[in-house]
């Protein structure tokens, strides 16, 4: 295999060649493509479900599989059908429908269940000490 070097990432960070997939939706009667994400978008999608700050902040996952589909929800060429505002809206689907959709998502973008999960951890060392050198 060849050294990638820093031309070759950018090159292709820039031609985001992220999965695309074809689902079929009979519930809605249709199909829709779902993407997978990018890294900044992951984060975005991340910090979506961070409320509060500092020793306040937690993990809400209220809507959570809405907030992620409206990222990855597109058309056949990879374009967005959904600004993030529109989870809200979007989370008012059949869970079923959500569901199904969710779990493609989830695969296409390298998310799990446990990841979910381990945003809600405290990231604190062991022992509440923060300082790097304890």
């Amino acid at each position: 295999m060849a050294f990638l070097s820093k031309a070759a990432w950018l090159e292709a960070a820039a031609a985001k060649n992220l999965p695309l997939e074809r689902v079929d939706v009979p519930a809605l009667g249709g199909h829709v493509f779902i993407r997978g994400m990018s890294g900044s978008e992951r984060d975005g999608w991340e910090t979506s479900l961070v409320q509060g700050r500092g020793k306040q902040q937690r993990i809400n996952t209220e809507n959570v599989r809405a907030k992620l589909l409206v990222r990855v929800l597109c058309d056949e060429a990879g374009v967005r059908l959904f600004d993030n505002a529109d989870a809200a809206a979007l989370g008012g689907l059949r869970v079923d429908v959500l569901t199904k959709l969710y779990e493609v998502a989830q695969r296409l973008s390298g998310v799990s269940d446990a990841d979910v999960e381990e945003l809600g951890k405290d990231s604190a060392p062991a022992g509440g000490n923060d300082s790097p050198t304890a």
